[in-house]
């Protein structure tokens, strides 16, 4: 395609939050303290998993790789913002924590509905498949939307509205139709939510179903009280992604956009440790024994 004398668009500008100096150093002293407990959090969770044996079961094996998960990409996407615009890294973190939180309701699933089939059915070997396969998904994804957003032309502005290259954001700058890529991204995030939906959706009707034929409301508690992190954690992704992705295009706003993912790039993944280890009796039980091990070890 000829687009005449203009100059094709070789690298990015990222806009931000603000422009306002003070804002910056205000903004970095937040996102600095959110990023360090982030990391802390969630590789303290993850440590906390791995030595800790009365915690190797499958629902600990797939929280500590969300964990895991909700850590690296921190580091990760800003490698790739020095190195390169790439829609990547976001991508992945997206699509695969969605699969890993479908992988977990299926593990709900089977632990309360199928408790005599649960330790054959989710064997070793099916939960590092039902591990690999969010990552597969992830990465299968990502490269299909970076590969299909860099083959559009750019020959305009090259100012980015946004602190990563979210895909709406680098499709408005574009010097062509955008209408397949924007299709692509409609199909790929309408089957990764519907399919990890569904499955969420299926597996928690069983359940509610399963625990309301509990006769002990102690028992009822119990049994939900293994849910609950799951839960809030689904509540809290699904419905960040809802009001950016699907809401009309008659309110859609890349300044809403860009203070919206703030939310699900920092403020989840620092969630996530606080919602599995104050809801979770074991995760703090094994804190409590982990610090009794360091205190006696230093007496």
């Amino acid at each position: 395609m000829d687009y005449g004398n203009q100059t094709l668009v070789m690298e990015f500008v990222f806009v931000g939050l603000t422009n306002h100096f003070q804002h910056q150093v205000v903004l970095f002293v937040i996102f600095l303290l959110v990023y360090l407990v982030t990391l802390l959090g969630n590789l303290g969770m993850v440590t906390l998993i791995w030595m800790d044996s009365r915690l190797h079961t499958p629902m600990y094996f797939f929280l500590s790789h969300l964990s895991l998960w909700m850590s690296v990409p921190l580091l990760k996407s800003h490698l790739f913002l020095w190195l390169c615009c790439s829609v990547m890294v976001f991508c992945q973190c997206v699509v695969t924590e969605c699969f890993l939180l479908a992988s977990m309701a299926y593990d709900r699933y089977m632990a309360i509905c199928k408790p005599l089939l649960y330790a054959l059915v989710m064997s070793q070997q099916v939960c590092v498949q039902l591990v690999l396969g969010p990552y597969a998904m992830g990465l299968i994804s990502a490269m299909t939307h970076t590969v299909f957003a860099f083959r559009l032309p750019y020959c305009g502005s090259n100012i980015i509205n946004h602190f990563f290259c979210d895909l709406l954001p680098v499709f408005s700058l574009a010097c062509a139709d955008t209408q397949a890529n924007k299709f692509l991204l409609f199909i790929v995030a309408g089957a990764v939510g519907v399919l990890t939906g569904v499955t969420i959706l299926v597996s928690y009707t069983y359940i509610v179903m399963a625990i309301s034929r509990i006769r002990s409301a102690d028992g009822r508690r119990k049994a939900f009280s293994t849910c609950s992190s799951h839960l809030t954690s689904v509540s809290i992704l699904y419905g960040t992604l809802f009001f950016i992705y699907v809401r009309p295009s008659s309110s859609f706003s890349l300044d809403i956009n860009k203070v919206v993912s703030v939310f699900y790039t920092a403020v989840i993944p620092m969630l996530n440790p606080l919602i599995y280890s104050l809801r979770n009796k074991e995760v703090k039980n094994s804190f409590r024994r982990a610090c009794q091990r360091k205190k006696f070890s230093y007496g």
